[in-house]
Order: C-alpha cells, then sequence, then structure tokens
C-alpha cells in the first residue's frame, strides 16, 4: 500500500469516526430523521455534480431501484438508527458497535451469497459476535439508565449495512462505485425528504448544530464516500475493510477531547475483542496453517 493511500485510509478513518461525534452534538436539536435527512441531502448534492462530470449519470436511471434499495439500506435507515443512538450512548460506543458491520457482513454473505467462510472466519464470527454481545449486556438493561433502545438501533444499522453490502455484490457488480455512492445518496434523500418536513424540529436549532450537520454531510459523507471508494480501486476491498479497526479508536478520541466522554477500560476491552474477531472475520488475520 503506497504512503499516498495510507495517508486517505487515516483521513478516512478519522472522518468517520468524528461522524459519531458530530451525531452526538446535532442530534438532539435536529432529532434523527431531520439529520439523516440534511446528511444525505448534503451529500447527493456534492456527489452528483461529479458523477455528471464523469458522464455516469446514465447509470441512474438504469438501476434505479436497486440504487433506491441500497438507499434505504445502506443509508436511510443507519444514519436515522444511529442518529437516534446518539441521543443517550457516546460517540465512542456506537463506533465500538459499528465495528461489527464486517462480521454482519459475513454472516449474510454466508446465508445469502453462500460465501463460506474459512476456520479462521467461523472463529472470528464467534469471537466478534461474542465482543459485541459483552458490550452490550449492561448497556442493554431496561433498568434505570439502561439505553436498550438506543443498543437495539446501534445493532440494527450495522446489520443493514451487512445486508446492503451482499444486496449491492449480487445485484450492482459493475457498476461504478461513484453512480452507486451518488445514486444511494440520491435515493436516500428522496426518501427523507418528506419524513424531514413532517418531523422537523419545532425550536430553531443553534448555530453549532446546523455546523456540526453541515461538516457530518460534507466531510463525513461526501467526501468520505469518495476516499472510500477510491481506496477500493486503489487496494482493494480487503485492504480497504482495515478502516473498520481505526474508526472506533478515532471516534473515542474525538469524544474525549471534544465532548469530554469518559472512556473506560470496559470499552477498550471490548472494542478489542469485536476487532479481533472481525480482523478474523475478514481474513485480515489468519490462522496457522496445520
Amino acid at each position: 500500500m503506497k504512503s499516498s493511500d495510507l495517508l486517505d485510509l487515516g483521513i478516512l478513518a478519522a472522518l468517520w469516526g468524528a461522524s459519531f461525534m458530530f451525531m452526538r452534538v446535532a442530534a438532539p436539536e435536529f432529532g434523527p430523521v431531520a439529520l439523516a435527512a440534511l446528511r444525505v441531502i448534503g451529500a447527493s448534492l456534492l456527489l452528483m455534480p461529479l458523477l455528471v462530470l464523469r458522464g455516469q449519470a446514465g447509470e441512474l436511471r438504469r438501476h434505479w431501484f436497486r440504487l433506491l434499495v441500497v438507499g434505504l439500506a445502506n443509508s436511510t435507515l443507519p444514519f436515522m438508527l444511529f442518529t437516534y443512538a446518539a441521543l443517550s450512548i457516546s460517540a465512542g460506543m456506537a463506533s465500538i458497535f459499528n465495528a461489527a458491520t464486517p462480521l454482519f457482513g459475513a454472516v449474510i454473505a454466508w446465508l445469502w451469497l453462500r460465501d463460506r467462510p474459512t476456520r479462521s472466519g467461523v472463529l472470528g464470527l464467534a469471537i466478534g459476535f461474542g465482543g459485541v454481545l459483552w458490550m452490550a449486556w449492561d448497556r442493554a438493561s431496561f433498568q434505570p439508565g439502561g439505553s436498550p433502545w438506543a443498543v437495539l438501533a446501534c445493532l440494527g444499522a450495522p446489520l443493514l449495512y451487512g445486508i446492503s453490502a451482499s444486496y449491492t455484490k449480487r445485484f450492482l457488480s459493475g457498476v461504478p462505485s461513484l453512480a452507486v455512492a451518488a445514486g444511494s445518496l440520491l435515493a436516500a434523500a428522496l426518501l427523507l425528504v418528506v419524513p424531514a418536513v413532517i418531523w422537523w424540529p419545532p425550536v430553531p436549532p443553534s448555530a453549532s448544530a446546523w455546523g456540526a450537520a453541515l461538516v457530518l454531510a460534507v466531510a463525513c459523507t461526501a467526501v468520505a464516500y469518495v476516499l472510500f471508494f477510491r481506496l477500493i480501486a486503489n487496494v482493494g476491498p480487503a485492504r480497504t475493510i482495515a478502516v473498520t479497526f481505526l474508526i472506533p479508536a478515532f471516534a473515542m478520541l474525538w469524544g474525549r477531547v471534544f465532548l469530554g466522554e469518559v472512556l473506560t477500560w470496559h470499552m477498550v476491552a471490548g472494542c478489542a475483542v469485536i476487532l479481533l474477531g472481525t480482523a478474523l472475520a475478514t481474513g485480515a488475520v489468519r490462522l496457522p496453517g496445520r
């Protein structure tokens, strides 16, 4: 991997890690629906001109229904779920649950695409899901102070990401990656316009909330998508997935520095277990041969 690719990987992890912090800032004032809508509308407005300049706008017409499905499963619902979770769960904790995305993706690919995991992959799935259950155990308590629905939202979003990944591989292979990114974000924006108007906050959000929403749309979504698909083109999806290992570290760092969030050994240990399972499940780390 070239130094420029490593730089892209680091920037991408920093941006996606920061997205959890900006959701924490803006979610209380905008609410899950309006903030998710602003995120995808802003990102699609930036990516659509780039798609037109590359002469790939015709892909949207040819694959509109499949892009609509991807937009629903990869942006509309997950963004709302993570924004809802941000109302009661720290940025670092939400990012740790997000690190389980490759685990869900591996299971769904196994069941749907018959993409059978290796011996290391099966062990990784077991370890990774064990780590997720461990992290969610206390947080999912329905006792006072627990965050059961937020935890379920944090688990539902990676599940949807996994479904979207297999759906994209099954039905959109060969479609330019920028067309998939811009088209799915445009579809998500169209799906969220009316709900955002209905659930627009009655009290005007503050300047800081608007600033967080703007950065979330421009940097953490539009720019991040461009970096993500550029990495896939340059180094392949297997190496690009390494960004998953870095996102929780950045999210916990930004949350600690800018929001004063508490970083516990429970979080660090749970994150390590999930990432170990993810590394095994995705093939980044393999068991030694017989």
